[in-house]
């Protein structure tokens, strides 16, 4: 399975969710209101139990970190 992955996507099956994971939280943090949701409680709705690895994710994919895309 991981070679086809490799293959057709050029990731593995986890490297491929965490992305689409990280996109999805992207999209609702551009969506959300500041003054009622916070960058934990979205991360933790999308499987990202640790806020500082999210961070390093977001920030890696995304240039900034996940709380300017919410302030934004």
């Amino acid at each position: 399975m991981q070679l086809a992955f490799r293959r057709h996507l050029d990731s593995t099956p986890a490297a491929y969710l965490r992305r689409i994971r990280l996109e999805r939280a992207h999209q609702e943090l551009q969506m959300s209101d500041p003054r009622s949701e916070t960058v934990s409680r979205i991360a933790t709705r999308w499987g990202f139990l640790s806020h500082s690895r999210f961070t390093a994710h977001y920030r890696s994919v995304f240039g900034v970190p996940p709380s300017r895309t919410l302030h934004g």
